[in-house]
């Protein structure tokens, strides 16, 4: 049994939005040698959150982001946790709806998805963030 680890900063979001990183997460988990186990992945912040979603059509993406919006208003008179803003605790009610961590299968040597699935960060504020992903690998 190996284990490896590793944090990505390679997101400085530039707001509100899916960013996908899939590609990343290929070329870390080839680079480990394992070739059988299981992917964890885990945003470290309160106010983004995970994703495995089509990557193929960005309508998908757009229509996410109007579903959210119906679904968790930002600067609702219910909230009142606004130090950062009106989106802020949107930011962190949407991230509650969501995944903070996911597991993904290795097999081969690559995180087992679907054809159309690729990994995201989803950006819950406006403004720009800089974001940290932890990836843990565990396996053979």
């Amino acid at each position: 049994m190996q284990q490896a680890h590793h944090q990505l900063t390679v997101f400085s979001s530039q707001g509100r939005g899916l960013y996908e990183f899939t590609h990343e997460l290929r070329d870390w988990v080839r680079s480990s040698d394992i070739q059988a186990g299981l992917l964890t992945v885990f945003v470290q912040h309160t106010s983004a959150s995970l994703l495995i979603q089509e990557n193929a059509d960005p309508t998908v993406q757009a229509d996410l982001e109007r579903f959210f919006a119906r679904l968790v208003p930002d600067g609702d008179p219910i909230f009142r946790h606004r130090q950062e803003g009106n989106d802020d605790m949107a930011a962190h009610a949407r991230a509650a709806l969501t995944q903070t961590h996911l597991a993904i299968p290795i097999v081969g040597g690559a995180p087992v998805l679907g054809t159309w699935q690729g990994v995201f960060l989803y950006e819950h504020r406006y403004d720009p963030q800089h974001r940290k992903v932890m990836i843990h690998l565990i396996g053979e």
